[in-house]
C-alpha cells in the first residue's frame, strides 16, 4: 500500500470536504452537508481549531480522512470524539481506514485520553464488525439524539 498518513491541512480541506460528500451519499443523506471549504478552514486551522484531521494520501490525492475533536466525559474525564472515518470507493479494502483508524487512536493514547468514541449506522455492517474486532464496544442499547439549529430556535419561543 503506497499510501501516507499524515495530519491534514489547510490546503487539504477542499479535498476534505469532497470525502464528507461522498460519505453523505454512502449513508443515503447526499443533501445533509452545509459545511462550505471556508467553514472547514475556519473551524479547523483558525484561531481556535475545533477539531484536528488526519489524511490518507494516495499518488497526491488524498483518498482518506478521519476527522475528530475533544470531548468531556463526566464520567471519564477527556475523550475524543471521531467524527467521521473516510476512505473513497475506490480506495476501500486496502487497509487505508485501518490505518486512518490506527492513527486516531495512537494519538489519543499519546494524549492520555480516557476513551475514543465515535456513532456508527446500524446497517453498516462491515464497519462493526470492524470496531468489534479492534475491541470496541458498539453500545446498540443508546440511540443518538440531535436537535437542529431550527428546532432548537422553536424550541426556545416556547421555552
Amino acid at each position: 500500500m503506497d499510501v501516507t498518513i499524515r495530519e491534514g491541512n489547510l490546503a487539504d480541506m477542499a479535498q476534505v470536504l469532497e470525502l464528507i460528500k461522498e460519505l453523505a451519499h454512502f449513508e443515503k443523506e447526499s443533501n445533509a452537508v452545509e459545511v462550505s471549504v471556508n467553514d472547514l478552514e475556519q473551524d479547523g486551522f483558525g484561531e481556535k481549531p475545533l477539531f484536528k484531521t488526519f489524511v490518507a494520501e494516495r499518488a497526491g490525492v488524498i483518498v482518506g480522512t478521519a476527522l475528530f475533536y475533544p470531548r468531556y466525559s463526566t464520567w471519564k474525564g477527556p475523550t475524543i470524539h471521531l467524527e467521521d472515518l473516510i476512505v473513497t470507493e475506490s480506495s476501500r479494502g486496502l487497509g487505508i481506514g485501518k490505518a486512518l483508524y490506527t492513527k486516531v487512536l495512537q494519538y489519543a493514547y499519546d494524549l492520555g485520553v480516557k476513551r475514543v468514541e465515535w456513532a456508527v449506522l446500524d446497517w453498516n455492517t462491515p464497519a462493526i464488525e470492524f470496531y468489534e474486532k479492534t475491541g470496541a464496544t458498539v453500545l446498540r442499547d443508546w440511540d443518538t439524539a440531535q436537535i437542529t439549529r431550527e428546532a432548537i430556535a422553536s424550541y426556545l419561543k416556547q421555552a
